[in-house]
């Protein structure tokens, strides 16, 4: 059901669950073996005897950019069920993370609907990252109209310069144009923009971190590893939204994560520790001049 990779979060060493479908198959398994390695809980986890496990082609570039080829028949994953959730589970969390792939066709929009608004009620922290893959959507259209749907539920989003522009169809670069994605709700918007960095908004302030320059050999999973990241320091730190200085920490922290990532093949191998993050922060760091915003 959701976008982030949890070992992303895992690996940091503290408690994560996953809710989602898995074919009964041998890959579907041996992903579970992955997530069991990874210290990831998976008393949330289903399998389905009949359909298969998602699962997408990777294409990379010499630049290390890459293209996604997506099985197209039905999975396991679209085929979670409400009745299948483990709602206790979802109610118990501190943050509930999700994107928008499970919104494409139903049963799985009815369970996500579902999760979303039952971590909602509880007062769980809703992050979203909408994770836009167009060529899953019926249509362009489709994939705005899907993805706006459950945009003013998030506490926390993160969206790519690319993604940024893809749903407003304007100036990623453009504050204003950023902006526009704003709702009265929301605690952080984080635009990402690879080894240039992020950029933040609040309500109270707003100011980019730069990123590392690094030699890149695969960038798949540099925007889960980003999230998990910023997840793992708001899961530690409940005042990062009101606290500039500790934001621009953990933001730092998270540009380190993906910076890591993009160096090894694989999206989980990739993988960054903590101590090797922080370590990047210490030797190539440089400060970034932030001001206050007004909305």
């Amino acid at each position: 059901m959701f976008s982030l990779p949890p070992p992303s979060v895992a690996h940091w060493r503290f408690l994560f669950q996953w809710p989602t479908r898995f074919g009964d198959d041998e890959f579907g398994h041996m992903l579970v073996d992955v997530l069991k390695k990874h210290g990831v809980n998976i008393e949330g986890i289903c399998f389905d005897s009949y359909a298969r496990t998602a699962y997408a082609v990777v294409i990379l570039k010499e630049s290390g950019e890459r293209e996604f080829s997506f099985s197209k028949e039905p999975s396991a994953t679209m085929l979670l069920k409400e009745s299948e959730l483990k709602m206790g589970l979802i109610k118990q969390a501190k943050i509930f993370h999700f994107g928008s792939i499970s919104l494409i066709s139903e049963p799985s929009r009815s369970a996500h609907m579902a999760a979303m608004k039952a971590a909602n009620e509880a007062g769980v922290f809703l992050s979203y990252d909408p994770n836009v893959r167009i060529a899953l959507w019926p249509s362009p259209d489709a994939a705005r109209e899907g993805i706006f749907s459950i945009w003013n539920y998030a506490d926390f989003i993160k969206v790519s310069d690319e993604e940024v522009a893809f749903l407003t169809q304007g100036d990623p670069q453009r504050d204003d144009v950023v902006l526009s994605l704003w709702h009265d709700n929301l605690k952080l918007l984080v635009v990402t923009d690879g080894e240039k960095g992020c950029r933040y908004f609040t309500k109270q302030f707003k100011g980019k971190v730069n990123g590392f320059s690094v030699k890149t050999v695969d960038t798949t999973g540099a925007g889960d590893a980003f999230v998990g990241a910023v997840l793992f320091s708001m899961a530690n730190q409940t005042n990062l939204f009101h606290d500039e200085e500790k934001l621009r920490e953990a933001l730092l922290f998270a540009n380190a994560c993906a910076a890591i990532c993009v160096t090894t093949k694989g999206a989980i191998p990739g993988l960054a520790t903590s101590s090797d993050a922080f370590e990047l922060t210490k030797s190539k760091a440089k400060g970034v001049p932030f001001f206050p915003i007004q909305f």
